[in-house]
């Protein structure tokens, strides 16, 4: 199946957390769309609460189900906690990190400066969105892309940085230090509902 490129506020509200990262598409109305979303009352089964929380992952680093998967096999492959893991994977993920660095708004926003090659990992332009980042990788701007508007403007917005990055604001680049710990991660995500729903 193809990305998602549908209205991501809707899916939001369906989903009930913000993909975005901001909160905006909930504070109207925190309830699902359509026609019957504020008096929806359906009990929801064990089977759906999994997938639920699968969907809600998934489009929050803007996966593809095929990468999804593969990530969560890879995963599986190394010592310790299987949900962690995958999670840890997810989050050094290449465009996740530019997010996180505040070089762009939204995951969505990053993907696409990687595709377009603004991004260098160690001096060295890569354009997957996909890749790898390894502790102790430096990421930064071309030259040429150190003007681009979107980027100033996410700069000056971004007021969190997380500490298992370090960023210099002048010269736009930072470092990916360690591997985050579970408590900096999502914390509305339950990854044990995502390892049963693959453990089926």
């Amino acid at each position: 199946m193809a990305r998602y490129t549908g209205p991501s506020w809707k899916l939001s509200r369906r989903l009930g957390i913000s993909l975005s990262g901001t909160g905006k598409e909930l504070e109207k109305r925190p309830f699902a769309p359509g026609q019957h979303g504020p008096t929806q009352r359906k009990k929801i089964s064990e089977y759906g609460l999994q997938l639920q929380e699968k969907q809600k992952l998934r489009h929050m680093y803007g996966v593809n189900e095929r990468q999804f998967r593969n990530l969560f096999d890879r995963a599986g492959k190394q010592a310790g906690k299987h949900g962690e893991n995958f999670m840890i994977l997810l989050e050094s993920r290449l465009d996740n990190l530019v997010y996180r660095l505040g070089l762009a708004r939204t995951r969505r926003q990053a993907r696409q400066l990687v595709n377009h090659g603004h991004i260098l990992v160690d001096g060295s332009r890569v354009d997957i969105p996909s890749f790898q980042v390894k502790t102790g990788q430096t990421l930064s701007l071309r030259e040429k892309s150190r003007n681009l508007d979107i980027v100033k403007e996410a700069v000056e917005v971004n007021s969190f940085i997380p500490d298992y990055i370090t960023f210099d604001a002048d010269k736009l680049e930072g470092t990916f230090t360690r591997s985050p710990e579970r408590s900096e991660l999502p914390a509305e995500i339950n990854e044990a509902l995502i390892v049963e729903f693959y453990s089926r």
